[in-house]
C-alpha cells in the first residue's frame, strides 16, 4: 500500500480553516476548498515507491490490472473509477448539475469536435464521464438538493411578497410538476440581468426580514448579490446534515453546497453544468438539457453496519462505494476484502493500516490483491468499487 500526498485545491468558496484544522496544521489565510485523493488527470495524488516521487495515474497507467484487479478494469477500464475528496466550504459553491454518462459523452466529443479548449471558461464537458456524487458530513453540513414540490415552492416565493416574483408564483401553481419547474427556471435565468437584480436584491431584504425558512437563503445574497441564482436557489430543499449523515446526489439533480467539512466520494469526472451563484459560465440552454425536472427529498442517509464493523452508505451506482470504520480502543483487528483497489482516509485518531499509522487527513492507496489491516483507535473511511 502507498501513502499519499494529496493536492488542496484553493477555490474562492474554501473555508481558510476547515481543512487545516482536520491536518493540525496552521492555516495559511487562503480558501482550502478540496483535498484530492485519486488519479484525476486534474490533481492526481502522489505517492512514492523507492524509486522518486510519482502520480498515483501514471501507477496506474503502467500496470492497470496490477494495481486495480481484473475485474475492476473488465467493469470500468483502465483507470481508478472514482475520486476521493475532503470538501471545505465556507461559502456557497455554484448552483449546478452533473450530466448523465451518455450525456457526458456527447457533450465531450461535441466540444472536443469544435476545438473548445479544454481549459476554456466555456468549457461545459472535461471529460467523457458522469459525476454522480455522495457527500458525507464530518462537521454540521448544509446545502440544497433538488426541487422542492412546484406549489411548496410557490409558497415560498408569494411569502416574499416581491411584485416581480408574482409571474413565477403563478406559473408554479398552473402547470404540471415538470413544466412548472422548467418554464420557472428558464424564465429567471433568461430574464433581463438588470430588472434579475432588482428582483434579488428585494428578495433578499425580505429573506433577511422574514428569516426561518428563508435564512439560508438570505445569505446566499452576501456572497453574489443580482445573481440569479438566488431566485433559482429558492425553487430548491435545503437541507442540513449532522456528522455521519449523508446525501447522495444523481445525475440532472440541481445542488449546492453552502457550509461546512465533509468527506465527497464521487466518480472520476470534474463534469459540472452551472445555473449562478458563481461568477463563472453558465451556459442556459446545455444546463437545461441536463437537468431533471422532478422535485424529491433530498434523501438523507445513514450508513448501516454489515455486522462486522464497517457502516455501509448505500448508493445506488457502482462506480464507488463509501463506508466507515470507528475503531474503539482495545477493538480486534479488522482485514479488509482485496477484490478491488481502495483509498483509506482518516479523519480522526491515531489509526494504522499495516505498518503505517494515519494521522486525521492523511491517506492510503491499497492495490488490488492487497488485504489491508486496520487496528489502533480512530475513524477511517473506506473508497472502493463494487464488483
Amino acid at each position: 500500500m502507498d501513502r499519499l500526498t494529496n493536492t488542496i485545491r484553493p477555490y474562492a468558496w474554501g473555508s481558510a480553516t476547515a481543512i487545516p484544522a482536520l491536518l493540525g496544521i496552521e492555516p495559511t489565510g487562503e480558501p482550502q476548498a478540496e483535498m484530492w485523493m485519486g488519479a484525476h488527470p486534474g490533481a492526481p495524488s502522489r505517492l512514492d515507491r523507492g524509486t522518486g516521487g510519482t502520480t498515483l495515474s501514471e501507477v496506474i497507467d503502467a500496470d492497470p490490472e496490477g494495481e486495480l484487479g481484473t475485474a475492476t478494469v473488465a467493469r470500468f477500464g483502465p483507470r481508478l473509477p472514482f475520486l476521493l475528496k475532503l470538501l471545505a466550504a465556507g461559502a456557497p459553491l455554484s448552483l449546478q448539475v452533473h450530466p448523465d454518462l451518455a450525456q457526458a459523452r456527447e457533450g465531450f466529443a461535441d466540444e472536443e469536435r469544435r476545438g473548445v479548449p479544454i481549459d476554456a471558461g466555456e468549457r461545459n464537458y472535461k471529460d467523457a464521464n458522469h459525476k454522480p456524487e455522495m457527500l458525507c458530513a464530518l462537521t454540521p453540513f448544509d446545502g440544497l438538493c433538488g426541487f422542492r414540490p412546484p406549489r411548496e415552492a410557490a409558497d415560498l416565493l408569494a411569502g416574499l411578497e416581491v411584485d416581480s416574483l408574482k409571474p413565477y408564483v403563478d406559473l408554479l401553481r398552473a402547470h404540471p410538476q415538470e413544466a412548472a419547474l422548467r418554464e420557472v427556471l428558464t424564465a429567471v435565468l433568461t430574464a433581463d440581468r438588470a430588472e434579475m437584480a432588482r428582483t434579488v436584491t428585494e428578495a433578499a431584504a425580505a429573506a433577511e426580514r422574514l428569516g426561518g425558512p428563508y435564512a439560508p437563503y438570505a445569505a446566499l445574497v452576501h456572497h453574489f448579490p443580482g445573481d440569479p441564482g438566488v431566485i433559482a436557489a429558492m425553487l430548491l430543499n435545503h437541507f442540513r446534515l449532522q456528522p455521519g449523515e449523508a446525501v447522495f446526489l444523481g445525475a440532472g439533480v440541481p445542488h449546492a453546497y453552502l457550509d461546512g467539512l465533509g468527506v465527497e466520494l464521487l466518480a472520476n469526472s470534474d463534469n459540472v453544468l452551472r445555473a449562478g451563484l458563481t461568477p463563472k459560465h453558465v451556459d442556459v440552454p446545455e444546463l437545461l438539457k441536463i437537468v431533471r425536472f422532478e422535485s424529491g427529498d433530498p434523501g438523507v442517509l445513514r450508513p448501516e453496519d454489515d455486522g462486522d464493523g464497517e457502516e455501509v452508505y448505500a448508493t445506488p451506482i457502482d462506480e464507488f462505494r463509501l463506508s466507515r470504520f470507528v475503531l474503539a480502543p482495545g477493538g480486534a483487528a479488522r482485514t479488509l476484502p482485496d477484490a478491488a483497489p481502495q483509498i483509506l482516509l482518516c479523519t480522526a485518531g491515531a489509526p494504522s493500516v499495516g505498518e503505517l499509522t494515519l494521522a486525521p487527513g492523511e491517506s492510503v492507496f491499497v492495490p488490488a490483491g492487497e488485504k489491508p489491516v486496520l487496528s489502533g483507535t480512530g475513524t477511517v473511511f473506506r473508497a472502493t468499487v463494487v464488483l
